[in-house]
Parts: C-alpha cells; sequence; structure tokens
C-alpha cells in the first residue's frame, strides 16, 4: 500500500442507489479497482466539484469490487449524494481506521447493538458474522430508530433472524399501525439477551446520545468496559491523525477508531461528544 497515495480518491461509478428511508439512501459504488477494507473501517466518499465526507461501506468485506454506503442527508455533500444516479462518477479513498476485532469475538457470544443510521457500519460486521457464523456460539442484533418509517434494510430482518443461533430484534421510540414489536429506546431490548454475557463482546453503533445510554445500560447488566466496542464516527476528516478534529482524550477515531473498546476512552471527560 506505500506506493498509494492516500489523499487521491480511487474513481468509481455508481451501479444502483437504494431509498431506505425518506432520509437515507445507499449508493452503491463500483471503483475502477477493488478496495480491501475491514468491518468498521471507514472511507472518504468523494463527489467531485462538491467535496467529500467519511461513511463505513456497510456492504461485506469479502466483496471489495462493489461498495455500499448508507447515507442519511445531513448537509451539503450528503444532500449533493442523495441526488447520485446509477452511470454518475465519484471518488472513494481509504480504507482509515481499524476496524472491529472479530477474531477477538471468535468462539464468543456476540451483541450488536445500532441505532437509526448507525446501523449501516454495523452491516458490515454483521454480514462477516454471518459468513462464519459457525466461529461464534450466539449472535444478537439489537435495533432501535425513532419511527417504522426510520427503520433501515427492512427487507433484510426475517433473513438475518432465520439463520441458526441468530436473533434479530427492533424498536422504535414511537410506533404506530405498521409497528408490531416493542415500542421504546433501544435499552428497553436488552434484557434477557439469551446468552452469556461474560462471555460476550458487544459491539454498538449510533448517534452519541444512544451510545451513552446502551454503554450505561450494558454496564448496568453485567458488560465490563473491556468487553465493549463503540464505534464513534463522528468529526472524521483527515483519516490520518492529522488534523485533530477527532480526538478523544488522546486518541484519534480515525485512525485509533473508529471503533474502539470503551476501557480505553471512558476515564475521558468528552468520550461520548459532551
Amino acid at each position: 500500500m506505500s506506493d498509494i497515495n492516500p489523499y487521491i480518491p480511487v474513481e468509481g461509478r455508481v451501479e444502483k442507489v437504494v431509498t431506505e428511508t425518506p432520509t437515507i439512501k445507499t449508493v452503491v459504488v463500483k471503483p475502477v479497482r477493488p478496495i480491501p477494507f475491514k468491518a468498521g473501517q471507514f472511507m472518504q466518499f468523494t463527489v467531485p466539484g462538491i467535496g467529500e465526507a467519511p461513511f463505513t461501506p456497510s456492504s461485506s468485506p469479502s466483496r471489495p469490487e462493489l461498495l455500499d454506503f448508507t447515507i442519511i442527508k445531513a448537509g451539503t455533500v450528503t444532500n449533493r449524494i442523495h441526488e447520485l444516479e446509477p452511470g454518475d462518477l465519484v471518488g472513494v479513498r481509504g480504507p482509515f481506521g481499524k476496524g472491529y476485532p472479530v477474531e477477538k469475538a471468535e468462539g464468543h457470544d456476540v451483541l450488536v447493538v445500532g441505532g437509526g443510521c448507525g446501523l449501516a457500519p454495523l452491516r458490515s460486521l454483521i454480514y462477516i458474522l454471518f459468513e462464519n457464523v459457525d466461529k461464534y456460539k450466539n449472535v444478537r442484533i439489537k435495533y432501535g430508530a425513532r419511527t417504522p418509517q426510520d427503520l433501515v434494510y427492512r427487507d433484510s430482518y426475517a433473513e438475518w433472524g432465520s439463520i441458526p443461533n441468530v436473533m434479530f430484534d427492533s424498536t422504535c421510540d414511537v410506533g404506530d399501525t405498521e409497528l408490531s414489536g416493542n415500542v421504546g429506546v433501544v435499552t428497553t431490548i436488552l434484557d434477557n439477551l439469551d446468552i452469556s454475557i461474560p462471555d460476550s463482546y458487544a459491539f454498538v453503533c449510533g448517534p452519541e446520545i444512544m451510545l451513552k445510554f446502551v454503554t450505561l445500560k450494558l454496564l448496568e447488566i453485567g458488560y465490563r468496559p473491556d468487553q465493549i466496542y463503540l464505534s464513534m464516527n463522528r468529526r472524521m476528516s483527515c483519516g490520518t491523525g492529522k488534523c485533530g478534529r477527532c480526538n478523544v482524550g488522546p486518541y484519534y477515531l480515525c485512525k485509533d477508531g473508529p471503533d474502539i473498546c470503551y476501557d480505553k476512552v471512558k476515564d475521558y471527560p468528552n468520550v461520548f461528544g459532551m
């Protein structure tokens, strides 16, 4: 990789655009060359003439020739990304960061907790877990969104829940006539996990306030700080720890994370961005 300039994007062509929710789309990009990455690593997505923004691929790392990016509309770059159509040219540079320690979780139970668009970075992890499901004891996926209309990847839930030793549960803060399941924030479905908590690892991604209260809940039900990994995709810009925008204490999320063990950062006041 030393002969590849990390600041020059790899050209890619938009193959497909999927509308997940009124504010979230998945853009499928085919780069001119495969871009290998680990689950949890992020890339900079470039819209020529507009700018770039960091996103974790939501596709499987075993398919580096076709990359999914699930993106919520939130600003200038993401607004333009939502206007992309098949055939449009974009750029991708990376990957950056360390990714999830999936090897460490082998032989253990795994808990995956996502909130809102936070399920997107976790989907690459979920794919890896499914592709090697025999390496893990049990996999529990807990997902929460504000309303039923904000749930992403709805067509996948039944398939995910049908895999041996895998359970998928979702909840919404506010219910409506479409919702037949749980109503409440995601912490309300973290009791009775049916796994061995002392012998498990938890991977969490979502808004900062959700990360805080999920972490507190996990500690309450018996998780140790060293069993909890937080995906904190915030304020990442350069991808190499040079600009200093994404620090949590002495750690830079862009190179030491964005998926980082809670035990490392728990004593720093800005761990949840507050």
